[in-house]
């Protein structure tokens, strides 16, 4: 009882600085050291806890560090800007909704950030906004959701962390995931479009953006061999039995992009990118997993079995603690680390295979992920010109799309389980 009030007390304490605007490392930190002491462990113990839990997931981080090299080459070489524009370009302003939201998917699918997805596409999609006359709002929406179903199946940090505390092969945590994000992104622009209030576009009439090719840019077969090669590489492990750690085929697929775009002259510049995108997400992590390592130790994860075998849902451990702990960090990648790393052992016990049970949490991680306490929320506001209550109207929405991505991840494992 102790070590579970402890542990709940230490993350509501994190969860308050962390709405202060105290940094999250130290908000996490301190939420550890706090929970661990009222869980009755003494200082010393307490700090071994913490350690504990940030050495577990010490490979998940080295892996996230390798993967911003593709991102680096990807932002740095403009392939993600090609990939964006040629996308667009081909389907046009008058599918502009499905335009930004497959975009915005096949973004983060192929391993970059979903904020970078989303600042990358923001100029396109304020140059729409005026051409067609749909709000800004409306447009992000499409955007966001579609980063949310490609973040479910891409080599991002909320997906890596996942598989590793699961043990589990990246690869197919990814591919557990694809039925969901195909619906979640249908689901995004065929009803969520259209039940979002109208509202005129309020874009700035300065903003100049062409859908005609860039000559600057990269050709599009170009910006996406690099992803491609490493998907490629990660795929070969449930395909024939070749393992490729993601540690390799990320970098790998980067340097290919790099050569292949024939930009190898911004290697170093792409380098330096990627590392400072995925830094400060290394960083969070080793607070993230202090206060993991404390939640592990603890009795919640017991309570929660115990409560849900009531309702014969024991299972849905996985999806919950997601979206639980993604709330409370306002972070996919936090909440799917807190999640993952806390409650993987009593999700296994369970009998829920580690690939399901990876995929359940990361796609529960992305239901209330994007609160005002975190990042996301102030940095796709902040690309679409929106206020701050502007911003706040579509938090229901993505809730929403969150909840569908949710739920069909956990119906795909259930008819695979009877099967």
């Amino acid at each position: 009882m102790f070590t579970t009030l402890g542990a709940l007390l230490g993350l509501t304490l994190a969860i308050v600085l962390i709405i202060r605007k105290v940094p999250p490392f130290y908000s996490l930190l301190l939420g550890a050291v706090v929970g661990a002491l009222i869980g009755g462990w003494g200082l010393a113990q307490s700090v071994s806890i913490m350690l504990g839990g940030v050495k577990d997931i010490v490979p998940a981080i080295v892996r996230i560090l390798a993967a911003g090299v593709l991102t680096g080459v990807l932002i740095e070489t403009g392939g993600a800007a090609s990939i964006a524009n040629g996308l667009i370009r081909r389907l046009g302003s008058k599918n502009i909704c499905w335009a930004l939201a497959l975009c915005a998917m096949l973004l983060c699918a192929v391993g970059v950030y979903i904020d970078v997805a989303v600042i990358t596409i923001a100029p396109i999609a304020i140059w729409a906004a005026q051409k067609t006359g749909e709000s800004n709002s409306k447009l992000l929406l499409m955007m966001i959701g579609g980063g949310k179903c490609g973040n479910i199946i891409s080599p991002n940090p909320n997906t890596i962390i996942a598989a590793e505390n699961f043990g589990a092969d990246l690869s197919s945590v990814m591919l557990a995931n694809v039925l969901p994000a195909v619906v979640g992104l249908c689901f995004t622009v065929l009803v969520v479009s259209r039940i979002f209030p109208k509202s005129k576009s309020c874009g700035t009439s300065s903003t100049d953006v062409s859908l005609e090719q860039d000559r600057s840019l990269p050709p599009v077969w170009a910006a996406v061999t690099g992803p491609v090669v490493a998907i490629i590489l990660l795929a070969l492990r449930p395909i024939c039995g070749i393992p490729v750690d993601p540690l390799l085929a990320l970098p790998i697929g980067g340097v290919v992009g790099l050569l292949v775009m024939r930009q190898w002259r911004k290697g170093l510049k792409a380098l330096e990118l990627g590392l400072s995108k995925m830094a400060p997400i290394a960083v969070l992590l080793v607070g993230t997993g202090a206060l993991a390592g404390v939640i592990k130790e603890s009795s919640l994860s017991g309570y929660l079995v115990e409560w849900l075998s009531g309702v014969g849902g024991q299972f849905l451990i996985a999806p919950l603690s997601g979206i639980l702990m993604s709330g409370a960090t306002a972070s996919t990648t936090a909440g799917a680390t807190v999640a993952s790393s806390s409650f993987a052992p009593a999700i296994l016990d369970m009998g829920v295979p580690a690939v399901w049970g990876a995929a359940m949490v990361n796609a529960g991680a992305t239901v209330i992920d994007h609160l005002p306490h975190g990042s996301f929320f102030h940095a796709t506001g902040g690309s679409m010109n929106q206020s701050v209550n502007e911003r706040l109207k579509l938090i229901p929405y993505e809730s929403l799309i969150g909840l569908v991505l949710t739920a069909m991840s956990v119906l795909t494992y259930l008819m695979i389980a009877e099967c």
